[in-house]
């Protein structure tokens, strides 16, 4: 299964359970808040969750406000809100809503069909996330548009993730072309690529070169 980011919201409570550490175990993303503000200044500061989990119970409240506030400015990113079964349920922006107690299987499979990944447009790849009818993609913070030879490069890679690429095969694939003596220009395409998925585009960890063979995207 491929990696999808999480933006988890909660707080230490004793009497209530925690999620985020249990959901990294079960292959999500997870990046972790403890109020509602700071996860709003974290959506501001350019992370793009793909579902964001409010565990109102561990903050002691009932997350209305908190969804209202995420709400304007996240408006389409789906929210999970985690209630205790001792407060009153109130009507909120929230997509899901699960009252304690459950497992974290039972919210894993919530979050699951809430994934952008179940859309034909969008794909998966580790921190990676691109959305091929917006030709942007999404890592970590990060959001950058590319141009439509950069949507069908990275696709190429992500779909062949942890496959060596070779380079003439790619170069064709991308360019519909027989003609592949000169692959210079995907060398460029691949920087640029770089510049979007890498912490460090001169010393990359996730695009990989293959000396002899191609490219690979470990992912």
């Amino acid at each position: 299964m491929s990696k999808s980011n999480l933006l988890v919201i909660e707080g230490q409570h004793a009497d209530h359970p925690s999620f985020a550490a249990d959901l990294r175990t079960k292959g999500f993303e997870v990046e972790s808040t403890s109020s509602g503000s700071k996860a709003r200044a974290c959506i501001e500061t350019g992370l793009v969750p793909a579902v964001i989990i409010i565990n109102a119970a561990t903050l002691r409240t009932s997350g209305k406000r908190i969804c209202q506030s995420l709400r304007e400015i996240a408006e389409k990113i789906p929210i999970v809100l985690i209630l205790d079964p001792e407060r009153e349920v109130e009507p909120t922006d929230a997509d899901v809503a699960l009252i304690l107690p459950f497992t974290v299987q039972k919210l894993s499979n919530r979050i699951r069909h809430l994934l952008p990944g179940d859309s034909k447009n969008t794909l998966h790849a580790g921190p990676i996330r691109l959305d091929v009818e917006r030709r942007t993609v999404y890592f970590q913070k990060k959001k950058t548009r590319l141009t439509p030879r950069l949507v069908c490069l990275l696709r190429i890679l992500m779909e062949h993730r942890g496959e060596a690429i070779e380079r003439k095969k790619l170069f064709s694939q991308v360019w519909e072309t027989n003609y592949t003596d000169d692959t210079r220009t995907l060398d460029v395409h691949i920087s640029w690529l770089r510049r979007a998925i890498e912490e460090n585009p001169l010393r990359p960890k996730l695009l990989k070169t293959v000396r002899g063979v191609g490219y690979r995207l470990d992912a």
